[in-house]
């Protein structure tokens, strides 16, 4: 709220975020709620990315914005210290990253069913692993897109409602959320290492008749390996599969 209320500018940015990263702290340390703490100040841009493509387009237009632009605003940043493989950035998808949300991967199987499968930060990996799993072995297609900022999406689609509500003449606009998952099929599950209210701030915004699922990491922090962590808190691949097969039995 300092910063804030000083106009700073600049990145701030979380080293060992998420309630199961750094895992051998336990409730000193664990965050599992700073994410929604920064949504509370309006001049605060907060992203939780998994690739450094995410990072570098977010921090190429924070620069663009704080010193070309000279706008008073600045950036909380999730990052993590875990080493794994960074892929190339999609086609487009830049634009779509600052807004929040875009396409990482869309399911080439012919199957049946298919599900919309959501994520940030570290725990977006894991629901990568678990629409492997939904394929394999449960003949189940699942669209992956990553989400760098829940905060962002949940503040376009409050703009985009209330811009609805005070201009009723006019043609609606739609959010960012609802433009992409408009010409989707099957449920909408969503993961973050943050507590359920962090990805579950974009429901009123999911098209209407859509199941939604939100996964997090709820409760005090414990000190374990992350794989019991992830577990423990309901938020690892096996227990994005269980949601999005109960979303599918719905």
């Amino acid at each position: 709220w300092a910063a804030g209320d000083l106009r700073a500018r600049g990145f701030v940015l979380g080293a060992t975020a998420g309630r199961t990263t750094l895992n051998g702290e336990g409730l000193q340390h664990e965050d599992g709620h700073s994410h929604l703490m920064s949504a509370t100040i309006p001049n605060c841009v907060s992203y939780d990315p998994t690739y450094a493509y995410e990072l570098a387009v977010v921090i190429q237009a924070g620069l663009k914005r704080m010193v070309q632009d000279q706008e008073d605003v600045y950036y909380y940043i999730t990052l993590m210290n875990e080493n794994y493989e960074h892929p190339d950035m999609p086609a487009g998808a830049g634009d779509h990253i600052l807004k929040g949300m875009y396409s990482f991967r869309k399911s080439a199987a012919k199957a049946k069913h298919r599900v919309q499968l959501l994520g940030s930060g570290t725990i977006f990996r894991e629901v990568v692993a678990a629409a492997d799993l939904l394929e394999r072995d449960w003949g189940v297609a699942a669209d992956l897109w990553s989400c760098p900022s829940f905060t962002e999406l949940r503040r376009d689609g409050l703009a985009v409602e209330r811009w609805n509500m005070l201009n009723p003449l006019s043609e609606p606009r739609i959010s960012h959320v609802e433009r992409l998952l408009a010409g989707t099929q099957g449920p909408v599950v969503a993961a973050s290492d943050y507590m359920k209210a962090f990805a579950d701030g974009i429901r009123p915004f999911v098209p209407r008749g859509r199941t939604y699922k939100a996964l997090g990491t709820d409760g005090f922090g414990r000190s374990d390996t992350r794989e019991k962590l992830r577990h423990f808190f309901e938020v690892n691949r096996y227990f994005v599969a269980i949601a999005a097969l109960k979303a599918l039995a719905e």
